[in-house]
């Protein structure tokens, strides 16, 4: 689940990571209200969507007056913002953040990940922080630093020094930078996150360590312990889909291709995936109906990916172990009389009753061609996709 910036601040001031003075607006009259109690004379008005880039989309602006203020929320809340990060459909603003201005002296990246491939938490830091960390990350590898941190160790005095050392701090810049990394590392791992990430931290006139920004990941699976933090999940900011999807406890992703696929197991899900691809075609999903699936999350399952206007042809491929087959079949000829189909169904089904199920499918008289095996599968999809357009 993924946080807004302010709500990332609220916790990042729980753990006595120094952030600016700002407060949440929903229209231009409440951001207007914010900056007078603010107060100062320079405020920064932030889009608040679920992306980064929000800067070079028009998602970030100073304001010098309250006028200032009150336009740039204006001509924020209500709109669709769209970044590199959201895809061309875009994002809808509903609130914006207001914030107090900072002199900015240096701006840096900071985050702490989980590297799958060590097993490890991970710091990943660079002194090239700032709106263009991905062109940095992509053109200067080199700048970019990444320490790992030994789960029974836990975050040493010594690995932050090396990351300031890195970064070119000095002085009192280095303890303040310690403080900050102990804090997100215990935020981290109290909060169950799965990303904590500061793009920037600046240095501020003054010689201070701020986080300007400030990003979230909560771990879905951990939210039963987080209640506190379940309540900010924002619906508007997610795949309308693949809300659905999790409602009915189906592992769902789209994506804009044309043959909707239903498979249970995720290996097996990226394999289809992989021969959709590789025969041509470009899969419109990945859904996992998982290995208890029943019948009936199977007819929301395949009601799901009818309910997308791009699907041409819709490839199931079913290897029932724990799952019986007969039991998907069943599934898939309830949400095919249920919803109706006028689209080409290719079925392949192996394993626990699949020669029931492949009867049951047959006694059905749906319109279901049926494969042989995996390759037979993807190919007839592709082909019965392109004939579908």
């Amino acid at each position: 689940m993924n946080l807004h910036e302010y709500q990332s601040k609220q916790l990042f001031a729980r753990y006595a990571i120094p952030v600016p003075a700002g407060k949440v607006a929903a229209s231009a009259d409440q951001a207007v209200a914010a900056a007078n109690e603010l107060g100062g004379s320079l405020w920064v008005v932030k889009a608040q969507v679920h992306a980064g880039g929000r800067g070079k989309a028009g998602g970030v602006k100073l304001a010098k007056d309250l006028d200032a203020v009150r336009s740039a929320a204006t001509a924020m809340l209500g709109s669709t913002l769209v970044t590199h990060q959201t895809g061309p459909a875009g994002l809808p603003v509903h609130q914006v953040y207001v914030e107090t201005g900072s002199k900015i002296e240096r701006e840096i990246y900071l985050s702490l990940v989980l590297n799958r491939e060590a097993g490890r938490l991970a710091f990943v830091a660079s002194a090239a922080g700032g709106m263009d960390i991905e062109e940095v990350a992509e053109h200067s590898p080199e700048k970019i630093l990444r320490l790992n941190i030994h789960p029974a160790a836990g975050l040493q005095d010594y690995q932050c020094r090396q990351l300031a050392f890195g970064l070119g701090l000095k002085g009192d810049q280095i303890a303040q930078f310690g403080r900050i990394a102990h804090a997100l590392y215990k935020l981290y791992l109290e909060q169950d996150a799965s990303l904590v990430e500061i793009n920037p931290l600046i240095l501020t006139g003054d010689g201070r360590l701020v986080a300007l920004d400030a990003k979230i990941n909560i771990e879905d699976n951990a939210l039963f312990r987080h209640k506190d933090l379940a309540v900010w999940r924002d619906p508007s900011q997610e795949d309308a889909m693949e809300r659905k999807a999790a409602e009915h406890e189906l592992n769902y992703v789209s994506l804009d291709g044309n043959i909707a696929c239903m498979v249970n197991g995720a290996g097996l899900a990226m394999a289809t995936m992989d021969l959709i691809q590789l025969h041509g075609g470009k899969p419109a999903n990945f859904l996992d109906v998982g290995g208890g699936a029943t019948k009936e999350r199977v007819a929301e399952a395949f009601k799901l990916i009818l309910s997308n206007p791009n699907v041409t042809a819709i490839l199931i491929n079913i290897f029932g172990g724990i799952v019986r087959c007969d039991m998907i079949a069943e599934g898939i000829v309830a949400a095919v009389k249920e919803v109706g189909v006028n689209i080409p169904v290719v079925v392949r089904l192996e394993g626990t009753n699949a020669p029931a199920a492949r009867d049951l499918l047959a006694g059905s008289r749906l319109a279901i061609t049926a494969a042989t095996d995996l390759t037979d599968a993807a190919t007839k999809a592709v082909k019965l996709a392109g004939e579908g357009k």
